[in-house]
């Protein structure tokens, strides 16, 4: 079957559900999501919107609340005939726990089939080295299972800083794990957690948080901009994330904003997050309104380019940083300047901040939930690394 898109409700799904067997366990996973979304639904209204049969929507229901991640109900009868029964999530039908490390601090959440964020901790530690790491991690996420003891937690998504096998970039510098070359992260993680473990970048991941739960809701193409300890970020296209080969696109932070400007670990000079993330401003060490108004012109420099190169409806800022700080950025959409972006047809802004809040543990542990439905069907997300991120991780 050919690659087909289809949109639910304002969110498009990655691809449309498959009549083939081997497609089950991704149909479950889409399935699930138009209840989620669309919920109350019938299952003749899904099957319709996922192009799927109601014979094939209809064991999936089966098998979905056999497991007991999604509700029945039937409306009273109003007439003749008995009405349809719908469908929807059940929020406390499974948990997962997204985790993020970065060079600041290791956070981790639990969080519902519903992406409402029930419990949440952080530990601040610079430059944490892996066995540190992981028994911090074991300790936050015992904690958390501990919060829901008869719960079913169904995985663990830790999201990570990239790039992911690129050796003179992964793992190098103060805005990445610097250390961890050839760490065998998922296997360590699944054996301090004793829970499957799904790995993903920190922006892609923030990018699918948003796009369950934020703006993503609304807009088929945008792109999201990280702002983490680093920079980056993840063009979304009707659904889905341009991962690009290796999994790496979107390394925005390592595009050339100054010719000749500051060295970074990369190697080369003046690259954009040596001037714009909040590594730049923690070297800075001036308020952070001050330094907003200092690199706006840099700032600006970069939104045109991803307008010129992506041409998305908007770009989202979201990640680490303080909410001043981005609403400051955001701000700057005045002093933008020209690109393809500057249209009188425009509905929404050509920045905006992100809404979906707490976007990258939320769209780390949709990572948990979706391999844990689908592990073998097709994500939106990687639920598997590929071969370089193998290589990286061990």
């Amino acid at each position: 079957m050919g690659a087909t898109f289809t949109v639910i409700g304002g969110l498009a799904l990655a691809l449309k559900g498959t009549n083939q067997e081997l497609g089950r366990p991704f149909n479950r996973r889409i399935v699930l999501e138009a209840i989620r979304l669309q919920g109350p639904i019938a299952r003749n209204d899904i099957a319709r919107r996922v192009g799927l049969t109601v014979q094939t929507v209809s064991t999936i229901v089966r098998e979905l609340e056999d497991d007991g991640f999604i509700l029945s109900t039937r409306e009273r009868p109003k007439g003749r005939g008995v009405p349809p029964t719908s469908l929807e999530i059940n929020p406390v039908g499974g948990f997962a726990i997204g985790v993020q490390i970065n060079p600041l601090a290791i956070q981790a959440a639990l969080i519902n089939l519903s992406g409402t964020v029930i419990a949440q901790m952080e530990q601040a530690v610079e430059r944490v080295t892996p066995d540190a790491a992981f028994d911090i991690v074991a300790s936050l996420v015992a904690a958390l299972k501990a919060d829901q003891p008869d719960r079913r937690i169904l995985g663990v998504g830790l999201a990570l800083p990239g790039p992911f096998g690129v050796e003179s970039m992964s793992f190098v510098g103060p805005t990445t794990l610097a250390g961890w070359q050839g760490v065998d992260i998922r296997n360590r993680l699944e054996a301090v957690t004793d829970l499957p473990v799904f790995l993903e970048t920190d922006m892609a991941a923030a990018a699918l948080g948003e796009q369950l739960y934020g703006y993503g809701t609304e807009l088929k193409e945008y792109y999201f901009l990280f702002f983490g300890v680093g920079l980056g970020g993840a063009m979304v296209h009707d659904g889905a994330v341009l991962r690009g080969n290796w999994g790496n696109a979107g390394e925005l932070g390592h595009i050339t904003a100054v010719p000749d400007g500051e060295l970074c670990p990369c190697g080369n000079r003046g690259c954009l997050e040596r001037y714009v993330s909040l590594d730049a401003l923690l070297r800075r060490g001036i308020p952070e309104l001050d330094w907003v108004r200092e690199i706006t012109p840099i700032f600006a420099r970069a939104i045109r380019t991803i307008e010129n190169l992506f041409d998305p409806q908007a770009v989202v800022l979201g990640g680490l940083a303080s909410e001043s700080v981005l609403a400051g950025l955001a701000a700057a959409a005045e002093q933008l300047g020209n690109s393809i972006a500057t249209r009188k047809d425009r509905t929404v802004p050509r920045i905006i901040v992100a809404r979906g809040g707490n976007s990258v543990l939320r769209g780390a542990a949709a990572l948990a939930v979706h391999g844990a439905l689908s592990p073998h069907g097709g994500q939106m997300f990687a639920d598997t690394p590929t071969d370089s991120q193998e290589e990286v991780m061990g």
